[in-house]
């Protein structure tokens, strides 16, 4: 079985956050949401998800060089940024991608799929 990131892109013009959203928008994106975890869990496909804060919140904490460096802000500025996540273990690509539609229709959003690297069997 392989694991395998769903993303959610958002805007990077826009950065909303569960405390900004409109309270019946939040609500359905919600209960959205929880059905698909709940259908991935009674699956046996759920690893874990979470939704990130905005790019604005981030700390990017450099410490390769002589001395620990921090800077507010992200460490890339894109038009897009990853805003949530879902990681599943199924048995291949297209049952990952089977999900990711799932997701895509539940969220009314694009979900992008990518396996995890594992480690090389050393036989």
């Amino acid at each position: 079985m392989t694991q395998y990131l769903l993303s959610l892109p958002h805007d990077s013009a826009e950065e909303p956050t569960m405390a900004t959203m409109d309270p019946a928008e939040l609500e359905a994106a919600m209960a959205a949401a929880g059905a698909f975890i709940d259908e991935l869990t009674a699956s046996g496909a759920f690893v874990f998800a979470g939704g990130l804060m905005p790019p604005s919140t981030a700390t990017t904490v450099d410490n390769t060089g002589e001395e620990l460096r921090t800077v507010s802000g992200p460490f890339v500025e894109a038009p897009e940024y990853l805003g949530g996540f879902w990681v599943i273990e199924v048995a291949d690509e297209a049952t990952a991608v089977e999900w990711a539609a799932k997701a895509s229709r539940a969220l009314s959003s694009r979900v992008e799929v990518r396996a995890l690297q594992e480690a090389p069997s050393g036989d």
